[in-house]
């Protein structure tokens, strides 16, 4: 979990941000521009800007250019402020819905919400959940790889708010990473119940449900290439 450092508070917050630890907030969430690993790059450069804020409805966009290295430079994200660090058990739902677009494919990148528990509110980070919307010449963090180099998953074919994943499991150095990716393309207007993929894991993976999410986020992560990415609309609540 990359952590906040310089935040501009107004109920919407349309300031550009061009820092690695920037952020801005609108109502419930908080949009980061964090660049946190940019020292693994020949040269990058990144800007981010909330555009639209209504309701619990928030619309953001990011530019940026990252060269060299083959790790995630940056992870542009929305960060959910209202309803964290309670237990899994406690929740019902986490209804969520998310259209975007991206000006090239031509990148390597990730699309995905980041979840993040642990055993006490606000405490170290035992697991990472990431649900991958979209999969960009990139791949998850694996325990095992194919010959072809690809990541194994440990399950395949699961049927989860309408769609079809592979769950891939993995250790980022820190913690766990269980990683859910789509089997079919990529899903760039999404709306569901999220969850459900934490349910999963509860009832197949052996989480627990005693441990309590920390961190509700959704973004892009990038490792190398020049794009926009463009949220026309994101909203995530918990219950």
């Amino acid at each position: 979990m990359h952590r906040m450092r310089k935040v501009h508070a107004r109920a919407a917050d349309t300031t550009l941000l061009t820092g690695k630890w920037d952020s801005a907030q609108a109502g419930q969430y908080s949009l980061s521009n964090d660049f946190w690993n940019e020292q693994n790059a020949n040269w990058g450069s990144q800007e981010s800007q909330i555009t639209s804020f209504s309701g619990s409805t928030v619309g953001w966009t990011t530019t940026y250019t990252w060269t060299g290295g083959y790790q995630v430079k940056t992870f542009t994200n929305v960060q959910l402020n209202t309803g964290i660090n309670q237990q899994l058990s406690a929740f019902s739902s986490m209804p969520t819905s998310w259209q975007w677009t991206q000006s090239t494919d031509e990148v390597q990148a990730d699309v995905a919400y980041d979840l993040f528990t642990s055993w006490s509110p606000g405490g170290s980070d035992v697991n990472e959940i990431m649900i991958w919307l979209a999969n960009i010449n990139s791949g998850p963090i694996s325990y095992n790889y194919n010959a072809e180099g690809d990541a194994v998953p440990i399950v395949t074919n699961i049927s989860l708010e309408g769609y079809t994943w592979n769950l891939y499991s993995g250790f980022n150095g820190v913690n766990q990473v269980y990683s859910f990716l789509p089997t079919s393309g990529n899903i760039s207007s999404f709306s569901g119940d999220i969850y459900s993929f934490l349910s999963y894991l509860i009832d197949n993976e052996g989480m627990s449900s005693s441990q309590y999410l920390t961190t509700a986020q959704g973004g892009t992560e990038v490792t190398s290439g020049t794009a926009q990415f463009t949220t026309q609309g994101y909203s995530l609540a918990i219950n």
